[in-house]
């Protein structure tokens, strides 16, 4: 057979197109890539400030990506909304649940807390829903960014529907 029939064979054509999408989906990052944990409540601090156990651990883990008003800063008052925002936390995370972990580029921050994204059992997104409902707005912090754009939509819709924070604060 003639070298050249070989390579015209549909066969290695698809063999080949199938290489390189493999090659191309391992060299991007996505969420997918991330690093992820199961872990467990212990505790609500507030609004996006949480202690889980993982792996045998206590961590207190700040949710990435979302800023909720606060209400147990030691040098700040109450903020409009922050009560609200760590009683819908809390009622959501109840203590003993399951969750997932997810983390982004760096693990900690300043005050070596993880740093996660936040899956319910039902796989929704909590860091994602704090913001539809209006608890909390968005916080970007390189490199820790895989859901900013992502959440700057769902924070313009929030702002749009005038929920929660949107509708009770001015700022």
């Amino acid at each position: 057979m003639h070298p050249l029939r070989i390579c015209r064979s549909p066969t290695i054509y698809l063999a080949v197109a199938l290489l390189l999408l493999v090659s191309v989906l391992n060299s991007c990052g996505s969420a997918n890539d991330l690093q992820s944990d199961v872990a467990t409540i212990v505790n609500v601090v507030d609004g996006d400030t949480i202690v889980l156990e993982v792996q045998n651990q206590i961590e207190t883990v700040r949710l990435l990506g979302v800023d909720t008003p606060e209400t147990v800063h030691p040098s700040k008052p109450i903020e409009c909304f922050g009560p609200e925002a760590s009683a819908f936390t809390k009622a959501t995370l109840a203590k003993g649940s399951a969750v997932k972990l997810v983390r982004d580029v760096e693990p900690r921050d300043r005050f070596q807390r993880l740093l996660v994204y936040l899956y319910l059992a039902d796989g929704t997104l909590f860091n994602q829903l704090l913001i539809d409902r209006g608890f909390a707005r968005t916080l970007s912090i390189e490199p820790n960014t895989t859901f900013a754009s992502q959440f700057a939509i769902h924070e313009s819709n929030a702002k749009d529907r005038r929920a929660g924070l949107w509708q009770s604060c001015e700022r």
